[in-house]
């Protein structure tokens, strides 16, 4: 009995508080989370060992807590007298990070108490949606990094082995259906000529990679078209008046045209040809409707390509294109002229007429 008392004693002068720690393992692999302190051998009879993890006991031993370890977890009972209490995770899963708690008591004191933190580490993959750019013109490259935890990763970017942007820091807050991160970066520069067959990188460094990782690639360079819009000739107003859009000198071939009258988009109503510097030709045709050409005003010849913001837009006055408003202006401006002539003509037999009856009255 005194030697128990004894040993309570001592047992009360090294009760400690110790500091959290942390644990990285691979998905899928053991983890070992320690909980230990130092004493000398002692029976466990009076011992009591718990982990707790979100608030629910996983590990219990001693007299006052029913002996049970759960599924996916264990530990070694015959080190405890040697004040030895790890509990490891058999085949950790994302769902089982976090904080987990150890205590241990000796005939009902607390003697020890640590918090372990269990961090899973997985490697992110990498992928550029697009390397699509535009010659000369402002452009940005995109680089996705995912499947990763712990949410911190650097991003860099280079130019033919050549860092053109620093490495810079990102936390990631969204989170993949798996329960990892995802993050993007981006590149903003404007392609030159020099660009062409050179090899860029997105290279990223994350806790769970041994060494850098990098994802190289070429650009794909585009090329905006010139767009001209005009109207098919037609016998009548009352015709329905087809109209013409060439699209030439782009690359690559895949583009999309849409048409536009004051600013509603029409319906859809297609095919593209080689040219011989390599870029490609198309004319698309939209026929507006008797009431459509009727309602006039201006029309659109709007040129979408893969993976660029902005469209190439051509317009044009339907007044100025239509074959038919043309020609009735052009009737309309002989009509004026003939009536000026014919007035004018008017005036000048007025004059003379008046000149005759003048010199008449004088006795010429």
């Amino acid at each position: 009995m005194q030697c128990k008392v004894l040993l309570c004693l001592y047992f009360l002068t090294i009760i400690k508080h110790v500091s959290p720690t942390e644990v990285w393992v691979r998905p899928h692999t053991s983890a070992l989370l320690p909980c230990s302190i130092s004493v000398p051998p002692v029976g466990d009879s009076l011992l009591g060992i718990s982990w707790t993890f979100n608030g629910s006991h996983i590990a219990s031993f001693g007299t006052t807590d029913d002996n049970h370890v759960d599924k996916g977890f264990s530990w070694d009972t015959s080190l405890f007298v040697n004040g030895t209490f790890s509990l490891t995770v058999l085949n950790a899963t994302l769902d089982q990070q976090g904080v987990y708690e150890c205590q241990v008591r000796y005939n009902v004191s607390e003697l020890h108490s640590s918090n372990v933190t269990l961090d899973i580490k997985v490697p992110p993959t990498l992928s550029i949606p697009s390397t699509m750019v535009v010659l000369d013109v402002k452009s940005e490259l995109q680089c996705i990094a995912e499947g990763f935890s712990p949410p911190l990763v650097y991003f860099s970017w280079t130019r033919a082995g050549e860092v053109v942007q620093l490495e810079q820091a990102v936390t990631a807050v969204d989170h993949t259906p798996e329960g990892t991160y995802w993050a993007v970066n981006v590149l903003k520069f404007i392609p030159l000529v020099d660009d062409q067959n050179v090899i860029y990188g997105c290279v990223v460094t994350h806790a769970a990679l041994d060494k850098l990782l990098s994802l190289e690639f070429q650009l794909s360079f585009v090329y905006l078209p010139t767009v001209t819009l005009s109207a098919m000739p037609l016998p009548s107003r009352d015709s329905p008046l087809t109209l013409s859009c060439d699209i030439e000198g782009f690359y690559p071939e895949d583009v999309s045209v849409s048409w536009l009258q004051n600013g509603t988009e029409l319906p859809a109503p297609l095919l593209s040809e080689s040219g011989p510097d390599g870029t490609f030709r198309t004319r698309r045709y939209y026929t507006l409707s008797p009431e459509q050409r009727e309602l006039a005003g201006e029309v659109e010849c709007v040129v979408h390509l893969p993976s660029i913001t902005e469209p190439v837009v051509t317009s044009a006055a339907l007044a100025d294109i239509d074959p038919i408003i043309e020609t009735q202006t052009a009737l309309t401006k002989s009509a004026k002229a003939s009536v000026s002539l014919m007035c004018i003509s008017l005036v000048l037999v007025f004059l003379l007429c008046f000149g005759f009856s003048w010199r008449r009255r004088d006795g010429y």
